[in-house]
């Protein structure tokens, strides 16, 4: 056996486990998953489980709640982040100190900083005991309409660290000569953050942006931990109602809301890897 020929073996080998568990865990629970759309009690009814999904009340509240936290979390969170990571660009003494306080979210268990959030925010909680004895009306945060706002909140504070250590990393790539050269040449910093770091950072702005819609998605675990099974009307995500028909054994549901999910993040990434690809790098 040659040499090339061995290493191929070997290579396959080592890859082997990978390929049979991604095959068991992932390929062949997909296309079960997909025949359960399309059967009930094992006969093939077509789209009448679609049918079904789309004209549930349950499943509308669940889509239109996931998309309205994505529309309104991602940009706050891209915002958010991106104006961070310029102030901790800047090499003040408290540079290391707030990196390092902007990352400790990420290193927390979601568990205990929900348990943290529940006791400022329930109704006999820290923030209403302060606003009740400063003579300010007392609310429900987290069985009201004000329960989205937390949930943003939340996803905001618990993910932008890392999107400000992805920023970080981009902006500290931008050659430091663009500014100096642009300084000489009298442009203000806000005409050389339009017409240098903004047109360079775009490639890592892109990034973020899927990284963040992808993480969105995940808000799932910080809502059900809020307010558990049936939340707040506001915060029934998606997630929430795959949950309840697994637990109810409606297989045919769940498979459905499950495919839906899957097709919109394919078909969103998909559209923006092509959006992206078409608009090409930035050349200075």
């Amino acid at each position: 056996m040659t040499l090339r020929r061995r290493e191929s073996v070997t290579g396959g080998l080592l890859v082997l486990p990978f390929l049979v568990g991604f095959l068991l865990f992932y390929i062949i629970p997909f296309f079960i998953s997909l025949w359960y759309t399309v059967t009930r009690s094992g006969a093939f009814v077509g789209i009448a489980n679609y049918r079904e999904i789309f004209t549930s009340a349950a499943f509308q509240l669940a889509a239109g709640n996931t998309f309205r936290f994505i529309a309104v979390a991602v940009p706050c969170i891209m915002a958010v982040s991106f104006a961070l990571a310029l102030m901790l660009l800047r090499k003040t003494a408290a540079s290391s100190f707030f990196r390092s306080a902007f990352l400790f979210p990420l290193i927390l268990p979601i568990a205990s900083t929900v348990m943290v959030f529940q006791v400022f925010l329930a109704e006999s909680g820290i923030l209403n005991t302060l606003l009740d004895a400063a003579g300010l009306p007392v609310r429900s945060w987290l069985s009201s309409d004000s329960a989205f706002g937390v949930l943003v909140f939340l996803y905001v504070w618990k993910n932008a660290g890392y999107n400000i250590v992805l920023f970080l990393a981009g902006l500290q790539t931008i050659p430091k000569e663009f500014y100096d050269v642009a300084n000489l040449e009298g442009g203000t910093p806000v005409k050389s953050f339009f017409r240098i770091t903004l047109p360079l950072i775009v490639p890592h702005i892109f990034f973020v942006f899927v990284i963040s819609i992808m993480n969105s998605f995940k808000c799932f675990r910080e809502a059900y931990l809020l307010n558990g099974d049936y939340p707040h009307a506001s915060i029934y995500m998606l997630q929430h109602y795959m949950n309840n028909n697994f637990a109810n054994i409606n297989y045919q549901h769940l498979s459905v809301a499950a495919f839906l999910v899957f097709l919109i993040v394919f078909t969103l990434i998909f559209v923006l890897f092509a959006l992206r690809q078409k608009a090409g790098d930035y050349e200075i």
